[in-house]
């Protein structure tokens, strides 16, 4: 890939719901430029931009994929997303580093729920976008349906450029309505044909519709429109530009991914009617600075993607967006204030790099084991220049899932492999769950969770086994009690001796563990009170009702005695471990359980499902606002309850609902739950097994 002027630059992201057809879109889109040599399958596994063996096995993109071509004098650089909601991150990595997208609509199938949340992503960074209603030959095609639930959910801006030439079997062409001509494909190739009359009206109608809609950007345009004065092809053309540029209008273009109809065409429209990197202007930095797009500018480049690749190591993708960077240079991470060494500038198509001498603004480039670079970063020529360009945004993963190592080996990897899986996965988190000692993880859904164990697993060699997590419970008391423990064991030689006197009461919610004494006249020696409260820490972290850890506590060493001889630090622990257990069953015990802040946000036709649900789940909906068509719903619900609930909202809602969680407070667990979780524990202690 040869460095190139950024007028000459067009960035495009292929967005849409799962299986519309934007992999099998992008190949035809390569394979006609030349820039691939065989045209690729997504059902066989031989595309070339779905090159990883997850996405080969499941038939289906899970990571954003570059490509770049050749198109009327123009350098696209193509960005294939995921379609699935759970892989949403390489979606957004995506929009950051591009200048336009393409949504791609299954012609058969329409609107569909990731339809309108890739639309959302893309609103939301005010990209330029394009239309192409793909799978035209397909059973069930249907146009003027999908035509018009594109304007019903996004507008008039919704603007048809070409119009179908049958459909199903019988689709092999298109009118182009601007032009006002047709093209008909036979043996693989388009020849220009009078449009057909049975289709002049309909024509007629769409190139009205077209008319209006660029009519929006352009005041003077509106106006000889509304006196009916007629438009040339050549306005239209300027003010199609000029509204796609401003988001004012959409284009709307069909074909066939697949029979490869209206594929080269499109690739000429991205180079006629995309922003330009030059066009685009220059990008704000966090504190409002301006950074124009310019070649000979100190250079500044953000990070939108890292992934471990088999054979180069980490691999940092990023988007110029002033500047020149050379190969074999160092760069300044000004988010991380830390020095990198640049190595060789690729270029991507796929899973193939080609080196490049240099890359400019607007260039979507990769390089090779930076040390501390992360997603979002923004790297500047040197230290002097204080730039950062606003981070990216994530969704925060919600469903919950306990790992474990399949093997003592497995557990000597798992460590760095879950911190080289971070770096790559934006939506994915890991800890380690206080009480029940578990390894959580956190991703977007279960298809996630599936690829981000078989990646740990392919990637970097540690094989680990999911289930449900453990509810992490908290026992307390809610009574004071005063307990008068005497440890002793003779065994020959030196006993063991430990006196202590201990009051214990209930704190407020939160408030954790305190210890304090009250020993006067050294009945307890001072070397020895703190083993009284090692002794106490270690059995409340045990738990005494279920194996949990015991919160909201306050203890007071009061009195005592110790033994000149047999007296020690053991002893005294001991002695304080016991009283705790004696003390639990007079100061009136309680589990208590999680409790989750939990924010829904769905369509409001899903609004008294989402209530019943969560009525269901023993939750406490505080109240309901609305924006933007959606309600939110704010509610308190017990962890225990939450585990599935991505899975479940997912369902009830067709995909349209989404929602975020944190932890609240804690607070007493009902006795039909509490008295099987207690029995639970004591039928796992009596079976020898540990918690």
């Amino acid at each position: 890939m040869k460095p190139t002027s950024p007028d000459r630059i067009r960035n495009v992201a292929l967005i849409s719901h799962g299986g519309a057809g934007k992999t099998s879109l992008a190949e035809a889109m390569l394979f006609d430029a030349g820039a691939i040599a065989r045209l690729g399958s997504v059902d066989s596994g031989s595309a070339a931009l779905d090159h990883d063996p997850d996405e080969q096995r499941r038939r289906q993109s899970i990571n954003l994929a570059i490509g770049t071509l050749e198109a009327d004098d123009a350098r696209i650089t193509l960005v294939d997303t995921p379609g699935y909601a759970d892989f949403q991150a390489d979606v957004i990595e995506a929009l950051a580093a591009v200048d336009a997208a393409i949504l791609v609509v299954d012609a058969s199938a329409g609107v569909e729920v990731g339809t309108e949340e890739v639309w959302r992503l893309a609103e939301e960074r005010k990209l330029p976008r394009f239309i192409f209603i793909n799978k035209m030959d397909r059973e069930n095609a249907n146009y003027d349906a999908v035509l018009d639930g594109l304007k019903a959910k996004f507008g008039p801006k919704i603007a048809p450029v070409y119009l179908p030439i049958g459909s199903a079997e019988s689709f092999r062409g298109y009118i182009d309505v601007i032009e006002q001509h047709a093209n008909v494909y036979e043996s693989g190739k388009p020849s220009e044909v009078p449009i057909p009359d049975d289709m002049r009206a309909g024509e007629e109608a769409r190139r009205e519709a077209l008319v209006e809609a660029a009519a929006e950007a352009s005041d003077e345009l509106m106006t000889r429109y509304l006196d009916g004065e007629p438009i040339s092809d050549e306005e239209i053309e300027t003010a199609v530009h000029k509204g796609t540029r401003e988001g004012s209008v959409v284009p709307v273009f069909v074909g066939s991914a697949l029979k490869n109809i209206g594929v080269r065409e499109l690739a000429s429209m991205i180079a006629k009617h995309i922003p330009s990197a030059a066009e685009v202007g220059a990008r704000t930095t966090g504190d409002g600075n301006r950074i124009e797009p310019d070649p000979d500018a100190p250079l500044v480049a953000q990070v939108f993607k890292t992934t471990a690749d088999p054979f180069v190591g980490r691999l940092t993708y990023f988007r110029i967006v002033a500047g020149t960077l050379r190969a074999q240079g160092h760069l300044w991470n000004a988010t991380r204030k830390a020095e990198e060494r640049i190595g060789n500038i690729l270029g991507l198509l796929g899973k193939d790099q080609e080196n490049m001498p240099q890359a400019g603004p607007g260039d979507i480039v990769a390089v090779a084991k930076l040390a501390s670079t992360q997603i979002g970063d923004t790297l500047v020529a040197d230290r002097t220049q204080a730039i950062s360009l606003p981070p990216l945004e994530f969704p925060t993963p919600s469903l919950q899932v306990s790992i474990e190592p399949e093997s003592k080996a497995d557990l000597d990897k798992l460590g760095q492999a879950l911190s080289r899986m971070l770096e790559e996965e934006p939506c994915a988190r890991v800890h380690r769950e206080e009480g029940t000692g578990e390894t959580i993880l956190t991703a977007m859904g279960d298809a996630h969770v599936d690829v981000l164990v078989e990646r740990l697993k392919r990637k970097f060699g540690a094989s680990v086994r999911t289930g449900s997590p453990r509810v992490p419970y908290r026992e307390t008391i809610r009574r004071s009690a005063k307990i008068d423990n005497r440890f002793k064991r003779q065994t020959g030689g030196h006993g063991q001796f430990g006196h202590v006197v201990i009051e214990f009461e209930p704190l407020p919610s939160g408030s954790g563990f305190e210890f304090g004494d009250k020993i006067v006249g050294g009945v307890v020696p001072k070397q020895y009170i703190p083993a009284v409260e090692k002794g106490l820490r270690e059995t409340l972290a045990e738990g005494v009702l279920a194996g949990y850890p015991v919160v909201d506590l306050r203890a007071r060493l009061v009195d005592g005695s110790y033994h000149t001889v047999d007296s020690s630090e053991m002893a005294f622990k001991v002695a304080a471990s016991q009283a705790l257990r004696r003390a639990f069953p007079e100061a009136d015990p309680a589990l208590l359980e999680p409790i989750l802040e939990v924010e829904v946000i769905v369509p409001d036709a899903y609004m008294g499902d989402v209530v019943g649900q969560i009525t269901a789940k023993r939750g406490h909906v505080l109240g309901m606002d609305s924006s933007d068509g959606m309600q939110h719903l704010h509610a308190q619900v017990p962890q225990a309850e939450m585990f599935h609930y991505a899975t479940e909202l997912r369902s009830i809602t067709q995909g349209r609902g989404r929602f975020s969680w944190k932890l609240d407070h804690y607070a007493e667990v009902p006795s039909m739950i509490s008295d099987r979780v207690i029995a639970d524990h004591q039928a796992k202690v009596g079976a020898g097994e540990k918690h």
